[in-house]
């Protein structure tokens, strides 16, 4: 079973709410130090100064999402870390640009991308 927070992550994400997403995980990485959430959180985070009009933002907030998401690909947690690290890219290059106005395309949960040895699954038991 997923997380249940992690699960409200990818939802409110999903819906383009950006910010509250981002908060939903804030408490579980600060009890676990999931770097995989921290990341999670930083590109969530990304969105928001999109939304803001801040391209600075974007870029900032990606590359760090990028250094903490990298290391769990190609898929963890049920995520396809991948095709997340390539929208993390294809953001920043507009954001690059000066663009905010590129959004993410929804989070997908994938059964058969789970590992089944992520310690998130350890501490939602």
């Amino acid at each position: 079973m997923l997380p249940a927070p992690f699960l409200r992550f990818v939802e409110l994400f999903n819906a383009g709410s950006y910010w509250e997403s981002h908060e939903v995980l804030e408490g579980p990485w600060r009890e676990g130090r999931s770097e995989f959430y921290h990341g999670l959180i930083l590109y969530a985070s990304a969105f928001v100064h999109a939304l803001r009009g801040n391209p600075r933002g974007v870029d900032a907030q990606l590359a760090k999402a990028e250094r903490a998401l990298a290391p769990f690909q190609p898929h963890y947690l049920g995520v396809d870390v991948a095709a997340v690290l390539a929208s993390a890219a294809h953001c920043r290059a507009l954001a690059g640009a000066g663009r905010t106005d590129a959004r993410p395309p929804a989070l997908r949960l994938a059964p058969e991308l789970l590992r089944g040895t992520e310690p998130e699954l350890a501490a939602s038991s």
